[in-house]
């Protein structure tokens, strides 16, 4: 019977320690966590500064973008930071915006 406890408690103990290790993200996902709280920062910038949406949409569409994905998704973080009432500074929306996505990234893992 001590034996059978022995070995009970031993592969818990493996099994916490397997699930407690340090979950890391992939290069890219990093990449655009950083990029789209750049993106949200600028938003916020543009918001405070009085800048109308359609005029911060128009801004958008001059921007070159290096991936095909880029700008339909600066279009819905720039429709989401000017729809939020939120007055922060910028640099807050982008720590903000960059530790929920890590987040997020390491939840879906």
């Amino acid at each position: 019977m001590r034996n059978v406890w022995i070995g009970l408690i031993s592969l818990s103990v493996a099994g916490l320690a397997v699930s407690a290790q340090a979950k890391e993200l992939k290069s890219g996902d990093t990449y655009m966590c950083s990029w789209g709280a750049g993106t949200a920062a600028r938003a916020q910038e543009l918001k405070l500064s009085g800048v109308s949406l359609y005029a911060a949409r128009q801004k958008l569409q001059t921007y070159k973008f290096a991936k095909s994905w880029m700008r339909m998704m600066a279009m819905g973080i720039t429709e989401q930071t000017y729809d939020s009432p939120t007055r922060m500074k910028p640099a807050a929306v982008r720590q903000s915006f960059y530790d929920d996505c890590v987040k997020y990234k390491l939840a879906r893992k």
